[in-house]
């Protein structure tokens, strides 16, 4: 063999673990992302769009060197629960999830498998995480709202509608036990507001309907649609009730003013899944979701539809539509 033929084979020999590793390190990474939304909903769809951009920004392309998976539960819980035993058992790299319920059944199943969760409520309330600063065990993530956001919530409707002397707060206790926690702290506050507040627990249509029918024979009420995946999924039906009873009702999410609610006041949902990237991120690199501490929201936003505020006969104040990040005229 050529001396110049024996060094260039000696070369590439030495190369073949260098190019070995670099291939093993660059393998193609899988996350799967249980969301609490039904699949169809807009909302679920700009969450699918954000996270993949989120992941984008950090140098994980899709189907390239990530293959990203959703699933889509509709605030359905025993269909959280089948796509939590299929999801855990495929092992993927990192879950992420969206909605209290689906991070609550992910914590049942799996103790090993790291888990990222975005838009949920209380997590240290609820037990998904030691604490916010060191999370512990296996999952992290970005919250959403916490107690504090009731005495808004009311706030913004009192602006909207100065003579509301009532108010409900509508959610499902099996989807989004902590608002009862919630109510109750409130009740106990220092100072709360001129304005009577309750809840109005619901599991169905049928307790949609006959809770805020029965809620609005009283005058000088509102209504609050606390953002949980259950009331998410039966928006359209409570903003035709609240329609047809002249009843002023406040959502949780942007999309929902869209879609013709009075109002929203609350963190960008978006803006929260996209941030959640960042932790898959760090995760996918080595770091462990005990280390990252769980994050609470940066950026809130207030949303009006004039049109339907004008179908309830009220003129908001020039003050508030100047604080308003969408008018819906």
């Amino acid at each position: 063999m050529r001396r110049r033929g024996f060094i260039t084979l000696l070369a590439g020999a030495a190369a073949w673990p260098v190019a070995a590793r670099a291939q093993q390190s660059e393998r193609m990474r899988r996350v799967v992302f249980l969301h609490g939304l039904a699949e169809n909903d807009p909302e679920a769809q700009s969450r699918v769009a954000a996270f993949r951009e989120g992941l984008e920004t950090l140098g994980w392309i899709e189907n390239r060197n990530i293959k990203i998976e959703h699933r889509f539960s509709g605030g359905d819980i025993a269909r959280i629960q089948v796509h939590t035993a299929e999801l855990v058992g495929s092992t993927p790299d990192v879950i992420a999830a969206s909605g209290t319920p689906v991070v609550a059944a992910l914590k049942q199943a799996t103790r090993t498998i790291p888990i990222v969760f975005s838009v949920v409520n209380d997590p240290a309330g609820q037990g998904l995480v030691a604490n916010l600063a060191r999370p512990g065990a296996n999952i992290t993530g970005f919250s959403y709202v916490d107690f504090p956001i009731i005495g808004k919530w009311l706030e913004m409707l009192k602006e909207i509608v100065p003579g509301v002397r009532r108010i409900t707060l509508m959610f499902n206790p099996q989807t989004a036990p902590y608002y009862s926690a919630f109510l109750r702290e409130f009740g106990t506050a220092a100072a709360p507001l001129a304005a009577e507040l309750s809840a109005t627990p619901v599991r169905n249509e049928t307790e949609i309907e006959a809770g805020a029918t029965t809620f609005a024979r009283e005058p000088g009420g509102g209504l609050i649609a606390a953002p949980d995946p259950f009331i998410n999924t039966q928006r359209a039906l409570i903003m035709a009730l609240a329609q047809r009873l002249r009843l002023p009702a406040l959502f949780g999410f942007r999309q929902h003013v869209r879609d013709g609610g009075l109002l929203s006041y609350g963190p960008d949902s978006l803006e929260i899944v996209r941030r959640s990237a960042s932790y898959v991120d760090r995760i996918l690199k080595g770091e462990k979701p005990a280390d990252l501490p769980v994050q609470a929201p940066t950026k809130y936003e207030l949303a009006i539809n004039l049109k339907t505020a004008k179908a309830l006969g009220l003129t908001v104040p020039p003050t508030v539509l100047a604080r308003a990040d969408e008018v819906i005229e």
